[in-house]
C-alpha cells in the first residue's frame, strides 16, 4: 500500500516540463499582448490614420492668384483656365497589355477594345506625335503590374482649345483612359508692352523649393512645416519669376483650399451617400484668393514709349512723378513676351523661348531701367555744376575759353565744338566738355561724387523689383585701390562730364532729375500703388516715401534750372533743334562713348553697331512748375541731341495727350436731363 504513495520519478519529470511549457506559453501571449498594445494603444493612431488615407484621399483645390492693374484699372496680369488631357496607357490601349492579366488589370476584359486613335483623332495629332506617343504607350504597357508605367496618366496636350475639350466631354464614355484637367495660367493682355516690370510666372525649381522644403521637411510637425513653408509651396507649383510677379509673391499667390474624396483600390473616386458617410468633418476647405495690386504705371504711356522706341535695337525709358516719386512708365528694349514663359502654350515652347532669349547678344531678360548701368555722359554736367556752386570755388559768370580741345599732360581732351567763351550756364545749356574739365581741376573728384550720391546716384533705389545694379560714382580712392596708388587727374576731368567709370542707371537718373525740379528732394521709387481685394476694396495703400534731401542751396538749384531750360529753349542748346513749342521743356543731352575697342575679330555690322555712342535725354516737363521727369537711353544710338532728345519730347507730348483726355469730363448720354 505504501508503495502507491511513494511519487514516480517521472511524474515529477513531467511537472517540470509543464512548468517550462507554460512559462512559454506565457512569454508567448506576453508578447503578442505588447504587441497588441503597441499597435492598438500606443501606435492605434497612426496606423488608424495611415488606413484612413487608404481610403479617403484629400484632394488640392487650386487658388486663384491675384490680378495686376494698371494705376486706370487696365489688366496687365491675370489668370485663365487651362485644359490639358492625360491618358491612362492601360486603359487606352488594353491591346498592349500582356495576355495575362495582372493587379488592377483584371477589372478590364480582355477583349475590350482600343480608344486610343480616336482620341488621338480628337486631339488633332499630326502623325509625328500620333506615332511618338503610341510608342510611349506600348513601352509602358510591357508590364501589367498595380504600379507600373501601364496605370500611371501621362500628359498629352497642353492648352487646348474650348471646342477640343467640349468634344472630348461629350464622348467621356466612349473614351476610357482620356482626362480633361484644369489649371490656372498667367496671361498678359498687353503681351511683351511692360514685361521686364510686372514679370512672368514659372514652375519652381528645386533649388527653391528646398528653402521652403529642407530635408527632413515630411517628418516635422505641422506647426514647423507652417513656418518653414508659409505659402505651401509643393512640387510642380507656380511662383513668380521676374518683377512684381516676383516682388510680390506673397501677396499674389493666395491659399490653396482642399477637399476629402473617397477611392477605391484603383484610386478612382468614389461618389454617393455610402462614400459620403466615410468621410470626417471637415471635409473641404475652400481655397482664398490672392489679393490684387494696383500699379501706379500707365499702360498707355508705356505703349507710347514702346512706340517711340520702335526704329532702335535696344534702349531704355522711365517716367517718374516729380513730387511724390511715383513710376508712370517703365520700358526696356528688347523685351520678351511673358505669356511664351508662363507654361500656358506648353514646355516646348518655353524652353524654345528661353533658348532664343539667352542666345541674344541684346539681353532681352535684362530690364536696363534698373539692371543696367551705363556712362551717362553730359547729362551727368548738371552735378558736377552744383559741385562747383556749393563749395564756392568758382563764379558762374566766370568763363573760360573753348578751342575744342584741351592738352593735358601727354593726352588731349576734346569739345564737341568751338564754343569760345562761355560761362556755366552757356557750358550746360551748349554742353561744352572744355568748362567742364577746367572746373574738375578747381572741384576734384570727392567733391563730384558727393553731390551726385546726395542725388542718389551710384546707390541701389530700393525698388526691389528686378535684381539692381547700383552703378558707380567713382572717388579718389576708389581708383588709387584699383590703379594701385597711381592716381591720375585724368580721371576726375572723365568723371565732371559722367564718362570713365562713372555708371548710372536710367531709373536712378530720372529720380535724380526729379529731385533737381523739385528742389532737392530724392523718392524711393514706387511702383505698387495699393493691395486690393478681387471687388476693388483698398486692403493697403502705399503713399510715398522721402529717401533723402540733397543738401543744395536753392539758389544753386534755380542757376542750374535756368541753365537746362536753355539747353531745350535757347536758339545754341543742344536739343532746340527738336523742340516742340507747344510744351515747355527742360532737360540735358548725352553722348556717351562706349569705350568699345574692335581688335579686328568682330563683324562689321555688329563693330559699326557697338562702336557707336550711346544716346541720353534727361528732361523734366513742364519747365516752370514740374510734374514728371523723363529720361530716355537709346544704346549704341549715337547722338543724345538727335536721337534721345526727339524721343523723349515724344513721351512728354503722349503724357499730356492722355492727361488731358482724362481731364475732359465724360460726353452727357443722350436724351439726359440738363
Amino acid at each position: 500500500m505504501s508503495a502507491f504513495l511513494v511519487p514516480r520519478s517521472d511524474v515529477s519529470e513531467f511537472r517540470k516540463r509543464y512548468r517550462w511549457m507554460a512559462l512559454v506559453a506565457f512569454l508567448a501571449f506576453a508578447a503578442v499582448g505588447v504587441r497588441l498594445f503597441q499597435l492598438q494603444v500606443v501606435k492605434g493612431s497612426e496606423y488608424a490614420q495611415a488606413a484612413h488615407e487608404n481610403v479617403i484621399r484629400r484632394v488640392t483645390i487650386p487658388t486663384t492668384r491675384g490680378i495686376v492693374r494698371d494705376a486706370h484699372g487696365r489688366v496687365l496680369a491675370s489668370s485663365r483656365p487651362s485644359f490639358n488631357v492625360l491618358i491612362v496607357p492601360g486603359r487606352v490601349m488594353p491591346s498592349a497589355r500582356p495576355p495575362k492579366a495582372r493587379g488592377p488589370a483584371r477589372a478590364l476584359t480582355s477583349d475590350e477594345p482600343d480608344s486610343w486613335n480616336r482620341i488621338a483623332d480628337t486631339l488633332r495629332l499630326n502623325p509625328d506625335e500620333r506615332a511618338r506617343l503610341t510608342a510611349r504607350i506600348k513601352d509602358a504597357c510591357i508590364d501589367d503590374e498595380d504600379h507600373s508605367p501601364c496605370w500611371r496618366p501621362i500628359l498629352v496636350r497642353e492648352d487646348l482649345s474650348r471646342d477640343i475639350v467640349a468634344e472630348l466631354k461629350e464622348h467621356t464614355a466612349e473614351l476610357p483612359g482620356a482626362q480633361v484637367t484644369s489649371q490656372p495660367i498667367r496671361y498678359y493682355p498687353y503681351g511683351h508692352v511692360g514685361s521686364h516690370f510686372v514679370g512672368y510666372t514659372g514652375e519652381i525649381d528645386a533649388e527653391t523649393l528646398a528653402k521652403f522644403r529642407p530635408q527632413g521637411w515630411e517628418s516635422m510637425p505641422a506647426e514647423e512645416r507652417q513656418k518653414q513653408n508659409p505659402l505651401g509651396y509643393d512640387p510642380g507649383d507656380t511662383i513668380g519669376a521676374t518683377g512684381v510677379e516676383r516682388a510680390w509673391e506673397s501677396y499674389l499667390r493666395g491659399q490653396r483650399g482642399w477637399e476629402k474624396r473617397v477611392v477605391d483600390a484603383r484610386g478612382r473616386y468614389r461618389t454617393g451617400p455610402d462614400a459620403e458617410r466615410l468621410l470626417d468633418s471637415p471635409s473641404r476647405q475652400e481655397p482664398l484668393a490672392g489679393r490684387d495690386l494696383r500699379l501706379t504705371v500707365d499702360i498707355d504711356l508705356v505703349q507710347s514709349i514702346e512706340k517711340a522706341m520702335r526704329p532702335y535695337a535696344a534702349g531704355a525709358a522711365v517716367v517718374v512723378e516729380v513730387r511724390t516719386g511715383r513710376l508712370l512708365a517703365l520700358y526696356s528694349k528688347p523685351d520678351y513676351d511673358p505669356n511664351d514663359l508662363s507654361g500656358g502654350a506648353g514646355r516646348e515652347r518655353i524652353r524654345e523661348s528661353f533658348n532664343k532669349l539667352y542666345t541674344d547678344a541684346l539681353r532681352p531678360m535684362l530690364d536696363k531701367t534698373m539692371s543696367g548701368a551705363f556712362q551717362p555722359g553730359s547729362t551727368f554736367k548738371p552735378f558736377s555744376a552744383l559741385a562747383a556752386l556749393e563749395d564756392k570755388l568758382l563764379e558762374p559768370g566766370e568763363k573760360e575759353r573753348c578751342d575744342g580741345y584741351l592738352n593735358f599732360g601727354r593726352r588731349i581732351f576734346h569739345c564737341t565744338h568751338v564754343h569760345g567763351k562761355v560761362d556755366m550756364h552757356e557750358a550746360i545749356a551748349q554742353s561744352c566738355n572744355i568748362y567742364f574739365f577746367k572746373l574738375a581741376e578747381s572741384v576734384g573728384m570727392d567733391r563730384i561724387a558727393r553731390v551726385a550720391t546726395e542725388f542718389g546716384l551710384g546707390q541701389k533705389t530700393g525698388i526691389g523689383v528686378n535684381p539692381e545694379s547700383p552703378g558707380r560714382i567713382p572717388t579718389r580712392s576708389w581708383y588709387l585701390l584699383r590703379y594701385k596708388g597711381q592716381f591720375r587727374i585724368g580721371f576726375t576731368l572723365n568723371t565732371s562730364i559722367g564718362q570713365g567709370a562713372t555708371t548710372v542707371t536710367p531709373l536712378q537718373l530720372a529720380l535724380a532729375y526729379a529731385a533737381i525740379a523739385n528742389g532737392g528732394t530724392v523718392y524711393s521709387p514706387q511702383l505698387v500703388r495699393a493691395v486690393e481685394t478681387a471687388d476693388g476694396a483698398v486692403v493697403q495703400d502705399f503713399p510715398p516715401r522721402v529717401r533723402q534731401k540733397a543738401k543744395i542751396a536753392p539758389e544753386n538749384l534755380a542757376r542750374v534750372n535756368d541753365a537746362l531750360f536753355a539747353v531745350v529753349n535757347d536758339t545754341r542748346g543742344t536739343a532746340f533743334p527738336v523742340r516742340d513749342a507747344s510744351i515747355e521743356v527742360a532737360g540735358k543731352t548725352g553722348t556717351a562713348q562706349t569705350g568699345y575697342v574692335n581688335t579686328g575679330a568682330d563683324d562689321p555690322k555688329k563693330a559699326w553697331y557697338l562702336s557707336r555712342d550711346h544716346a541720353w535725354f534727361a528732361a523734366y516737363y513742364p519747365a516752370k512748375a514740374p510734374e514728371i521727369a523723363v529720361v530716355t537711353l537709346v544704346e549704341h544710338g549715337g547722338s543724345g541731341p538727335t536721337v534721345a532728345a526727339p524721343m523723349a519730347i515724344q513721351i512728354v507730348k503722349e503724357y499730356k495727350r492722355i492727361t488731358d483726355a482724362r481731364s475732359k469730363p465724360a460726353p452727357a448720354a443722350k436724351g439726359a436731363a440738363p
